[in-house]
């Protein structure tokens, strides 16, 4: 690795000369004459390809929620390191879709959609080099968690669906809090008592936040955090949101979500200490199911391996058709590996991945909820499909390739731009860190 540029003298540069020892190798040389040029590997066993059902129909209230960070540094030593991220929630419905041109919508009537049926969450993580007075970068980034998710901007919604989830309280009596590890004593003995925001450690008498229970301590050092960080909060957040808006039909008026479809920008799935969260979510999911009010839910990927794969066999496959790989095909086909071990998603997903192609310019991979962790799903597993798969038509944006419109708005609310965002956060957090903002 060449030394960095310092404030006296340049970074030093690569040798404009270092690759002739390259090209003078026999062993390069013998190498790439072995080398031979492959075509697009062929999936070995082929999709099974079925026509999308004609019997559902168009869920007519649509929720879509994303989120976007940035990370922005000083220019100078000590390089402090903030993170902010933004995430947002929007509803929309089929008449206010219907309105819009699909190709070039009306930036107005975008934005009284925004106005009337956006709601947005901002905050702000210190990384390295900058701290709350008083207190370690690892119990800032703990209470500000935990803060956050009390956001006054929306009423402390997002943590009690958090709440709501754990403690199961959607089903009559609940649940006793899993044990989890004390961000103080490291011992997995910590716990809150049911419905608790705050408590304290039994082993250590260290003070606890419901938010712990999620293990972002277990990312960080006392002076440092990775910027790991602000990507785990922004993912959870989001499904916070979206259960957020779930949470509130199922208390107040549960007959709306039968028309309701709620739309993720990403899989549905939580990865690492995160995702302690999956196992409460698909036992809610079932268990709507099995009182007869699903939940109409699904993910959509916009990048990754399964994108990846998504091009390569859908030009071969039918407009109006789907595809739901089992565990075998994901492991050998996608992720080029054998299929022991557990099966794929069994511990981070409460979605099965669903590929569809509605048309030469619109294919997508879904992930739609089981409820319960099936390893080799079928279609009628997936909760709700008839009706997911009958909504996509109308919501389709044709701005992009296999673009959603819910997802697409609720990007204009959300999205913080490398240019000029950047630059006017690094100012902001400038100024502010020096006092000069007036608030």
């Amino acid at each position: 690795m060449p030394y960095r540029e310092g404030q006296r003298l340049p970074a030093e540069r690569a040798s404009r000369l270092g690759h002739l020892e390259v090209l003078k190798s026999d062993l390069v040389k013998q190498l790439l004459e072995r080398f031979e040029h492959n075509t697009v590997d062929e999936p070995a066993h082929g999709p099974m390809w079925e026509p999308l059902p004609a019997s559902g129909e168009p869920l007519s209230i649509v929720f879509g929620v994303d989120g976007s960070l940035q990370v922005v540094s000083s220019d100078t030593p000590p390089y402090m390191a903030l993170a902010f991220v933004k995430t947002a929630l929007l509803a929309v419905d089929q008449y206010a879709i219907s309105r819009l041109d699909r190709e070039a919508p009306n930036p107005f009537e975008v934005r009284d959609i925004l106005a009337q049926s956006a709601q947005y969450h901002a905050t702000a993580f210190p990384l390295r080099n900058v701290s709350l007075a008083g207190m370690c970068n690892y119990d800032a980034i703990r209470q500000i968690v935990f803060e956050s998710l009390k956001d006054a901007s929306l009423e402390g919604e997002p943590l009690e669906t958090l709440k709501w989830l754990i403690f199961e309280k959607w089903r009559k009596g609940g649940r006793e809090l899993a044990p989890f590890q004390c961000p103080h004593c490291e011992q997995e003995v910590a716990t809150l008592a049911f419905d608790a925001d705050e408590g304290v450690c039994a082993q250590c008498g260290g003070k606890l936040f419901v938010t712990d229970f999620l293990g972002f301590h277990q990312e960080m050092s006392l002076d440092s955090a990775p910027d790991t960080i602000a990507t785990s909060y922004m993912a959870i957040h989001e499904t916070l949101l979206l259960f957020t808006a779930v949470r509130y039909f199922w208390q107040r008026q549960r007959q709306i979500l039968s028309s309701c479809l709620f739309v993720k920008d990403g899989p549905l799935s939580l990865y690492s200490q995160y995702a302690k969260l999956v196992d409460p979510i698909r036992r809610f999911l079932a268990f709507a199911q099995e009182e007869g009010t699903p939940i109409y839910m699904m993910g959509q990927e916009k990048t990754g391996r399964f994108t990846d794969h998504l091009h390569l066999i859908s030009r071969d496959a039918p407009s109006g058709s789907f595809f739901v790989p089992d565990t075998a095909y994901i492991s050998e086909q996608i992720q080029h590996r054998t299929s022991r071990g557990k099966s794929y998603g069994e511990d981070t997903n409460y979605g099965a991945k669903v590929f569809v192609k509605l048309s030469d310019y619109h294919s997508m991979v879904l992930s739609i909820p089981t409820g319960r962790y099936v390893a080799d799903p079928t279609y009628d597993d997936l909760i709700g499909a008839d009706n997911i798969l009958a909504t996509l038509p109308t919501i389709l944006s044709h701005r992009h390739e296999g673009a959603l419109l819910p997802i697409e708005l609720a990007h204009n609310v959300a999205s913080l731009a490398t240019y000029p965002s950047v630059p006017i956060l690094k100012i902001f957090a400038e100024r502010a860190r020096q006092g000069l903002l007036r608030m």
